[in-house]
């Protein structure tokens, strides 16, 4: 069986898989390929009113990898909503060193000093394939979701991978699509150039909710 490194793991992207581990304490590693794919439509991305308030408070300070080993632990957290995660010692490993090769990134909400919430993600070409998020405080990573949506459609990227679908992400309009139809994306998207760091405003509200939500 071939090692999964990070080079393999890009390639695994590239064709429509990702890994996953049965838990944090289980270093196995297996191959998924939904038969549904969870998508969060960028030129259709839904903000609830009360989350919009919530981002013109800037409650948060949101900053992008300035913490990429600190997000990807939050996300491992126990909660007492989440007594178990899939996100064991090998892929904190894998996807830290694919963030010192340029292709992970971290979205994070920080108050003053304290890192609140934030998520993660593998981008290649104009694809982003959304990984996980956690929050230690309310909407943080609800506000780390819309600012990171901002920042792809700044950047001209093209798909935004949710891998499954949940009653969570359908509220921001997250849809299911075929594995044909997936893999039919995600040939565009890779097939494209975007840049995650074009955006640099995530200071300002208004322009967060404006690309975001295309209004």
């Amino acid at each position: 069986m071939t090692a999964i490194t990070p080079q393999v793991l890009l390639k695994a992207y590239a064709a429509g898989v990702f890994p996953m581990a049965e838990n944090a304490e289980d270093n196995t590693l297996y191959w998924v390929e939904p038969e549904f794919r969870g998508v969060l439509p960028l030129d259709a991305f839904h903000v609830p009113h009360s989350l919009r308030k919530t981002v013109r408070q800037r409650n948060f300070t949101i900053r992008t990898d300035t913490a990429f080993s600190d997000v990807i632990a939050g996300c491992a957290e126990r909660t007492p909503a989440r007594s178990s995660t899939w996100i064991n010692r090998r892929i904190r490993t894998l996807y830290t060193q694919l963030h010192k090769m340029g292709f992970c990134h971290s979205v994070e909400a920080w108050r003053d000093d304290r890192l609140c919430g934030g998520l993660y993600g593998v981008k290649i070409g104009a694809a982003f394939f959304g990984e996980s998020m956690f929050s230690r405080e309310t909407d943080a990573s609800k506000v780390a979701l819309v600012h990171l949506v901002a920042r792809l459609n700044k950047g001209g990227f093209r798909l935004l991978d949710a891998q499954f679908i949940n009653d969570h992400l359908k509220r921001f309009g997250a849809v299911e699509v075929t594995r044909r139809k997936y893999q039919q994306m995600l040939e565009t998207a890779l097939g494209a150039e975007a840049d995650f760091h074009a955006f640099t405003d995530d200071g300002d509200p208004e322009t967060v909710l404006r690309l975001a939500t295309h209004t």
